[in-house]
């Protein structure tokens, strides 16, 4: 049955079908046609609302991480804190960060992912340190945290998804802590 409520209703609707669908099959793989019949109304609704797919994509695909934890705990636990937080993350996250992932070709959606990785990973750990190399520091945790999300999520590697869930966290958590501990030179 086609929706007929008001316009924000039915924009709610498409906007949660949408994250719906982009999240459980990604950008390729959904089609305006399958959004408007989950939201139950019309593909060009959609196109009215959303101006295009892409368009719709992008404002339904954002990654969000409650970084409080990482703001409080003590640095030289930093490492530690931020590889529980991320073996611990999962449900729609998850979601989001395989969407995105796997929809990195098109341009805009790489540049999505770029600024989450900026925003949710670089920027909260470079606000944690300092040293003329807290900028590097911090993005080389963030690739180490990406990689991680990576091989649990994308790769699903068996050996780490099998790993006893302290062991994980407490060998992540120092190879983290390696590198967001200044070098003294």
């Amino acid at each position: 049955m086609l929706q007929t409520g008001s316009s924000a209703t039915t924009r709610e609707a498409i906007h949660s079908a949408a994250a719906r669908l982009f999240r459980n099959q990604g950008f390729s793989r959904t089609t305006v046609r399958q959004i408007a019949a989950a939201a139950g109304t019309d593909p060009a609704l959609v196109i009215r609302h959303f101006k295009s797919k892409e368009l719709l994509f992008l404002e339904t695909m954002h990654l969000t991480i409650d970084d409080e934890p990482l703001l409080d705990v003590p640095l030289e636990h930093l490492g530690d804190r931020l590889a529980e937080l991320l073996v611990d993350l999962g449900g729609s996250a998850r979601g989001v960060f395989l969407a995105l992932v796997r929809s990195s070709g098109e341009p805009q959606i790489r540049e999505r992912l770029r600024d989450t990785h900026e925003r949710l990973f670089v920027a909260p750990l470079r606000r944690r340190l300092s040293g003329p190399d807290a900028d590097v520091r911090a993005r080389m945790t963030a690739a180490l945290a990406g990689g991680l999300l990576y091989a649990l999520w994308v790769v699903g590697d068996e050996g780490l998804l099998r790993m006893d869930r302290t062991e994980l966290t407490s060998r992540y958590g120092a190879l983290f802590q390696g590198v967001l501990t200044p070098r003294h030179r």
